[in-house]
């Protein structure tokens, strides 16, 4: 059997192929994760739940199934996948990285897990995350903070840094996110990792713990783009539970990015974006950014600026506009019906409101208060029209910026993040700075457009960095062939995988 290192080193794609030819078994790349967890949890805490008896019983399953039977399910059949802690699990605990949530148990699986059930893709766990998906450091999670695993005093990134940080780090193949503002792209960029927000509606959110429900959107965490490509497919689709669940099935995302894999973008016009990238990006961002480009057109593509003017409006629109559905979205934690529930003291009269008070006082992070407080104060009588109204008046704009930018290109570029992962506590104290981090993801979740982030190299300070395609609305495919061409000519270039230059010491040992 092939070693633990070199196992868990597979892409999904090789990991599949493995099990198809009978080299190794379900259960083999189960152990070999979960051996991974072992030794790398000290140092990165991507995880809040380890489920490996569940995880090795569908390993098992899947192993036990006919050939007949595993020709007819989906290519990823048996290769185990992480899960945000923002995605309803049944029979495992789904915190929402909040001391609210501590200890729920749901009754429910959320329609994406259905399906990575009914492909036999086994649950290694949860992961990490900013409470309720609010942050993009990781670092406003109620239980842990997850380390980036190219350098352990810096973040992997937020909110979703736990899968982030789970697949760079080799502690799972896949993982799945979800995108608010950025919360897989930007992780993506800060661990070397992709990140994909799918088209809004494309993938069910049914079972996705509501953060701002008009943005969020459940999306892969992978370590290549085709394997995003097939783990996209396997979730996607409509399903009736979800009122905002686009209609049309999965668009062909699989057969793009193998097209895209023989690098040839002829005929393909690419979108400069003016508005996202520049001043404010750091100097080896900006530098890796326009390496990938000059790639890009060394294949075939027409590079292109395109100018979306209001995006200099995105941050302002997003940060009222989030905040104002957190506070409603919210509102259903009371400690009457499930989660935490903390009484007054004995001196305090025991109403029903002084419970709600004292329940959210212990149960939510400073974080979520203050989003929480800002949401309600957008929403209030005499402040609705002149924050929240116009806030929704920007997001046309926006929205409109992207379909005269389409009728100019095929597909829009940018840099993922304006940095590379800063350090722990660097950007606490300022929230307005940490804001800035999803500067450039923000406006497609405005829009409901599909992005991507992919690693475009690493930086001056030896760190990743991310390069973004956004693609017009329930077009997908159109940035999956355009990325996996940018992969290919950056692996060459660079003579292996991006995380060939991780430093791994959590593996050492681990060979059988």
């Amino acid at each position: 059997m092939t070693d633990t290192t070199e196992l868990v080193k597979l892409s999904a794609v090789q990991m599949a192929e493995k099990l198809r030819a009978k080299e190794i078994t379900s259960r083999d790349l189960v152990s070999a994760q979960l051996d991974v967890i072992d030794a790398a949890e000290p140092s990165i805490k991507a995880f809040l739940t380890v489920s490996g008896e569940a995880a090795l019983e569908q390993a098992d399953a899947f192993d036990n199934l006919s050939d007949s039977e595993k020709t007819e399910l989906p290519e990823l059949a048996g290769v185990p996948i992480a899960i945000k802690d923002m995605i309803v699990t049944k029979g495992i605990q789904t915190t929402a990285a909040s001391r609210i949530l501590e200890g729920w148990i749901p009754p429910y699986d959320a329609t994406v897990i259905e399906k990575l059930k009914a492909a036999h893709m086994p649950l290694l766990g949860k992961t990490n995350l900013d409470e309720f998906a609010q942050g993009s450091s990781t670092e406003h999670s109620a239980y842990q903070n997850t380390s980036n695993p190219w350098d352990v005093e810096r973040v992997p990134g937020g909110s979703g840094g736990g899968s982030a940080a789970a697949v760079s780090s080799f502690e799972a193949p896949l993982a799945l996110g979800t995108d608010t503002g950025g919360s897989i792209r930007q992780p993506g960029a800060l661990t070397g990792t992709v990140g994909v927000k799918p088209t809004y509606g494309g993938v069910s959110r049914f079972g996705a713990i509501a953060m701002a429900s008009s943005l969020d959107q459940i999306g892969p965490v992978t370590r290549t783009v085709l394997d995003s490509a097939l783990l996209q497919e396997i979730i996607g689709g409509h399903d009736k539970r979800d009122s905002t669940s686009i209609p049309e099935g999965p668009r062909p995302m699989v057969a793009a990015a193998r097209e895209g894999q023989r690098r040839d973008l002829k005929g393909l016009k690419v979108g400069l974006v003016k508005e996202l990238n520049g001043e404010g990006f750091q100097p080896g961002v900006e530098a890796r950014f326009h390496e990938a480009v000059d790639m890009l057109t060394a294949m075939g593509a027409e590079v292109v600026e395109v100018s979306c003017p209001n995006f200099k409006y995105s941050l302002g629109a997003y940060y009222i506009i989030m905040p104002s559905e957190v506070s409603s979205n919210l509102a259903r934690y009371d400690g009457m019906r499930y989660g935490l529930r903390v009484m007054p003291p004995e001196d305090v009269a025991q109403t029903a409101a002084n419970m709600m008070a004292y329940t959210r006082e212990a149960g939510f992070g400073d974080e979520v208060k203050r989003r929480i407080i800002l949401g309600t104060y957008a929403l209030s009588a005499g402040y609705y029209d002149a924050w929240y109204g116009s806030a929704q008046k920007v997001r046309t704009l926006i929205i409109n910026d992207f379909k005269k930018a389409f009728e100019q290109a095929d597909v829009l570029v940018s840099p993922t993040s304006p940095t590379t992962a800063f350090k722990f506590g660097e950007k606490m104290d300022d929230p307005l700075a940490m804001y800035m981090n999803d500067i450039a993801t923000i406006p497609a979740n405005l829009a409901g457009v599909p992005a991507m982030s992919i690693p475009a190299g690493l930086s001056d300070d030896g760190l990743p960095v991310g390069f973004q395609f956004i693609a017009p609305q329930q077009r997908d495919e159109v940035m999956y062939k355009p990325a996996a061409a940018l992969e290919a000519a950056l692996e060459e270039s660079w003579g292996a995988p991006i995380w060939s230059s991780l430093k791994t010491p959590w593996l050492d040992g681990l060979n059988k």
